[in-house]
């Protein structure tokens, strides 16, 4: 059965998320968290494509992209993937696919999904009860807006964000409330 194209426009912003093959771990160390990192802010350079959220779980990842170029997204996910999977399999002495599947992207078409998302994305830890509090986890881009870490991958600011408000502070004070407060999907 042939895939299903995916729906890409330019200037879109997407929520991708991919798996580890069957759910196994993806990153074992902070090396392979690092390195992942690194190989990401390499080719960001390359291709004309935003990274504004993400979080790197253990075995999966999740990215809110803004694609300037919407075909970019599929070469930017693409070599990424490819380059860190050599790399983990080199390292591990492991055969055959590191990924599950191709990465799942899905078009977000509104303003009140693009900031949810990202608060969704923010708390992958808590839900999977890896860390009680988000700011514990070290993997997601929740430290460069709620405390204004700098992040290295972070190529754009989220819209949604910097209209939160006109200070500094004051948002990052808004948006880490905001991430914080329960939803009733948290539970599930």
């Amino acid at each position: 059965m042939p895939r299903v194209a995916r729906n890409l426009i330019d200037n879109g912003y997407y929520h991708i998320v991919t798996r580890g093959l069957d759910r196994r771990r993806l990153f074992r160390y902070k090396s392979d968290y690092e390195l992942f990192l690194d190989i990401t802010a390499i080719y960001l350079k390359q291709y004309k494509v935003h990274i504004v959220h993400y979080c790197l779980m253990p075995n999966h990842l999740h990215f809110l992209i803004k694609a300037v170029v919407a075909l970019d997204i599929q070469k930017f996910m693409q070599v990424i993937l490819q380059v860190y999977a050599a790399n983990f399999r080199k390292k591990y002495k492991s055969t055959g696919c590191v990924f599950q599947n191709r990465y799942t992207s899905r078009l977000i078409d509104n303003d009140a999904y693009l900031l949810e998302c990202a608060r969704y994305i923010e708390r992958n830890p808590v839900r999977a009860k890896i860390v009680q509090d988000v700011s514990g986890y070290p993997w997601s881009s929740y430290s460069h807006y709620a405390k204004g870490t700098p992040d290295r991958i972070i190529t754009l600011d989220n819209p949604l964000y910097l209209n939160m408000a006109t200070r500094e502070d004051e948002r990052r004070e808004t948006y880490s409330k905001f991430v914080s407060q329960g939803r009733p999907y948290d539970s599930i």
